[in-house]
This record gives structure tokens, C-alpha cells and sequence, in this order.
């Protein structure tokens, strides 16, 4: 797939990273630290990002990426896998961030993007949150993943609509919404995680947050709590995974402290 004409012509802001025109954002202080802000699977930065921004902006330089095929990002049929996002932004922060070390904040498929880029890159990571994780497939609830796809816990017909509008009002290709979604099942599906050795050895502090009614298991958060050398967990009552972003106040309350 070739970038479209119009998306070239309106000199969006990005950076053309193994074939992919990565498309981020910058908001916030310009001379505060900078903080790299990964979003969900299928959803923009802003359908991520949008109600924490107006806090995490105002000591911070937040840089908003949109991931290969997401929101403004075109798929351009190159290979996608967690640990080839996690090398697009770890040259985007060469580029855009002076190579870092810059805090990092990914929510669940860029909360594992954000892990591999810190097992990957980890001169490039300072401070790391991940929000609605896991570190092994076995992670998940099974019902997540079960056929049936009928668990409370999974998002509801009108979130996946938003997500489908957001895409559509701001994608190169709108049409491309379900065949990206095609493509993206194995990036998921095959995630094999990570080892514990592997968890160990991730030196950057880590604040993990989770609802308590989310696809992670509280039992998994809690090894992952074991398991990174530097870390602290916040499990947000009454909240599904969809629904972690949409914390604010509470986000602002126990994350804001970490990251400043």
C-alpha cells in the first residue's frame, strides 16, 4: 500500500520508519521531560490518551504515537509484530527526542510494545507505565479468548463502534478499518510473551495498572508485581479494561506522583 496523495500533500507530521510514515504528536510543555504515549490495539492515540492528556501535559512533553495501521499510521503490508512497533518507536525517539531516555506510557497492546521496548532498547526508557497488561497469554481471563466472545469483560458493541468511527475519521484508507483488523489478529494471537528472566532484567522503575475487572488476571498483575525489579501495581475498582484510561482522577492521583 503506497501513502496516499492527500496525506503527503497535507504534511502530516511523521517519520517514515522502515518503509512505515509513523504519525505522532506532540503536546504539552515543550521544555519538560519527554513522555512517549502508546495506545490500545485498533484504537488512536487520542481514543487512548484524550481524557489523561490534560493533566499528563502539564509538566510533560508528550509525544502520541499512532502504531503501523492505527488511526493516522496507513498499514503499508509490511510484517507487523509487538517487537517491530517496539523498534519503530525506539527510532522515533531517536529522532524526536534527542534518543531519550524518555518516560513511557502504553496501554494494552502499547503497554506491551512499551515492554519489549524497554527489554529491547532499555537506554532509551526512563520511567515505564503500563496500563491493562500482561506478560503471557496465560495472563488473560479465558473467557477473553473463549469462542463464545459473550464475557462482560469484553468491550461492548458501542465501544467497538466509537473505535470503528474514530479509525474512519482520521485513517489514509477509512475502508481499511476490517481488513487491518484481519491483519492484526495473529500480532495478538501469537504474542508469546516474556520470560521471568527476561521481566528481571528490566531495570527502568514501572508503575502496572489494571481494573479489577479486566482481561488480566489479579493474580498475574501480582507476579508481575514480583517480577519487575522496580515496580508498584494500582488496581482501579469497578473498571474493565476498556474502561482504564477512563480513570482520570484516579490515574492523576497514583500515576502523576510516579511520573514526577
Amino acid at each position: 500500500m503506497s501513502l496516499p496523495g492527500a496525506y503527503r500533500q497535507m504534511g502530516m507530521p511523521h517519520e517514515k520508519i522502515d518503509g512505515v510514515p509513523i504519525w505522532y504528536e506532540v503536546h504539552g510543555d515543550p521544555g519538560g521531560p519527554p513522555l512517549v504515549a502508546l495506545h490500545g490495539g485498533i484504537v488512536t492515540f487520542q481514543g487512548s490518551f484524550g481524557d489523561v492528556l490534560p493533566w499528563l501535559t502539564e509538566r510533560h512533553r508528550v509525544i502520541g504515537v499512532e502504531l503501523q495501521g492505527h488511526g493516522h499510521t496507513p498499514d503499508t503490508g509490511r510484517a507487523m509484530s509487538i517487537e517491530r512497533f517496539a523498534d519503530d518507536v525506539a527510532e522515533l525517539v531517536d529522532r524526536v527526542a534527542g534518543g531519550g531516555p524518555v518516560d513511557v506510557w502504553g496501554f494494552s497492546l502499547g503497554a506491551l510494545t512499551a515492554t519489549s521496548l524497554a527489554l529491547r532498547h532499555p537506554a532509551k526508557v526512563r520511567r515505564v507505565v503500563l496500563a491493562a497488561s500482561h506478560i503471557r497469554p496465560d495472563g488473560y481471563h479465558p473467557e477473553i479468548t473463549s469462542p463464545d466472545q459473550d464475557d462482560p469483560r469484553l468491550p461492548t458493541g458501542e465501544e467497538f463502534a466509537s473505535w470503528q468511527a474514530d479509525y474512519e475519521a482520521v485513517a489514509p484508507d477509512p475502508a481499511d478499518f476490517f481488513p487491518f483488523l484481519e491483519r492484526m489478529q495473529p500480532v495478538v494471537h501469537d504474542f508469546a510473551g516474556w520470560t521471568a528472566d527476561e521481566i528481571r532484567s528490566i531495570g527502568a522503575p514501572t508503575f502496572l495498572v489494571i481494573g479489577d475487572r479486566d482481561f488480566v488476571r489479579l493474580d498475574h498483575a501480582a507476579e508481575m508485581l514480583d517480577l519487575f525489579p522496580d515496580c508498584r501495581l494500582a488496581v482501579l475498582p469497578g473498571t474493565r479494561h476498556t474502561e482504564v484510561m477512563q480513570r482520570t482522577e484516579e490515574l492523576r492521583a497514583l500515576v502523576g506522583p510516579f511520573l514526577s
